[in-house]
């Protein structure tokens, strides 16, 4: 991965601030595949970070009637619209300035695959790195943590990214490398999870762009 080759994005982090997150993030040699990673929540399926988009979880939006996905969309789409009745819980429009690729991208609930919700940290790496030893109720917390590790970014985007981590994927548009770079490690550090050597690499190139 390229250190940003354009200027951040207004409202990064700075270097600075980002080498301060390397100095006390833990690093491992590499990634070693956890057993028993089981998203799905079917018969027979482990359901191991609980119900997609739970309502169910202490936190921050935990209980409040409203989905994750649906918390998620209405604080950072602008223009929201929601669909009457739904005590201003179900997004049915709004526009996404999207922090991975720069764009401004339309949202309609009838094509609701166009702007999907990340998990910035992913959840098949978290297992790996660590989260396959917590209990049920931290994981549910870690995959609906609304204001840490969730963001609305577009739909390709969060799709090329996978379950991959800083090494093997940054953002499209470099400009947004910093803010990203910074929002990986503040999840990491809030749950205690750990980066790869591979990964602290690619960070510390980041950085080195952001001012």
């Amino acid at each position: 991965m390229l250190a940003s080759r354009h200027k951040p994005a207004p409202g990064s982090p700075s270097r600075a601030q980002i080498e301060g997150l390397l100095s006390r993030v833990s690093v491992v040699a590499k990634r070693e595949r956890a057993p028993n990673y089981m998203r799905g929540c079917g018969s027979g399926q482990g359901c191991v970070f609980g119900p997609a988009w739970s309502d169910d979880y202490e936190g921050p939006y935990g209980h409040d009637g409203c989905d994750t996905r649906n918390n998620v969309l209405a604080l950072q789409l602008s223009e929201v619209s929601f669909r009457p009745g739904t005590h201003n819980c179900v997004v049915v429009a709004g526009v996404l300035a999207d922090p991975y690729s720069g764009k401004q991208i339309e949202f309609r609930k009838r094509d609701a695959g166009a702007v999907q919700i990340d998990h910035v940290y992913p959840l098949a790496a978290a297992w790996d790195m660590g989260a396959s030893a917590w209990d049920i109720t931290t994981r549910v917390r870690f995959a609906n943590d609304v204001d840490g590790n969730l963001l609305a970014v577009s739909g390709p985007a969060n799709q090329a990214k996978g379950d991959a981590t800083p090494a093997k994927w940054l953002p499209p548009a470099s400009e947004y490398h910093c803010f990203y770079a910074g929002k990986y490690l503040t999840v990491a550090l809030r749950y205690g999870l750990p980066v790869t050597v591979a990964d602290q690499t690619a960070l510390q190139r980041v950085a080195r762009g952001c001012g």
